[in-house]
């Protein structure tokens, strides 16, 4: 058999309220969960996490770096990517 809720002492209003509550909070987790995937592609990546993210060797990556097929940025003597303009970069390919 099914669980049941049975309220009491609670006036309607009461009840509408403590619903919009709960949708309220829902609503919030939702949209900040999907605040942080949308600035997930603004993250800037380290060479091992680009050719992870890419599934290439490091090599690859620094042939793909040094071909200007991707865009690396520099600061001091390391070297970062940036995830969305490496998605960016991907080619959609036709066969037939």
């Amino acid at each position: 058999m099914g669980q049941t809720i049975l309220l009491h002492e609670i006036s309607p209003e009461d009840l509408q309220e403590m619903i919009r509550q709960a949708v309220r909070e829902e609503l919030n987790s939702f949209l900040s969960e999907l605040k942080v995937q949308k600035d997930d592609s603004d993250v800037l990546l380290s060479r091992a996490e680009a050719s992870e993210l890419l599934k290439v060797s490091l090599t690859t990556l620094w042939n793909w770096t040094k071909s200007n097929k991707v865009i690396s940025y520099g600061m001091g003597n390391r070297i970062f990517y940036k995830k969305k303009e490496l998605l960016e970069s991907l080619t959609k390919l036709r066969y037939r």
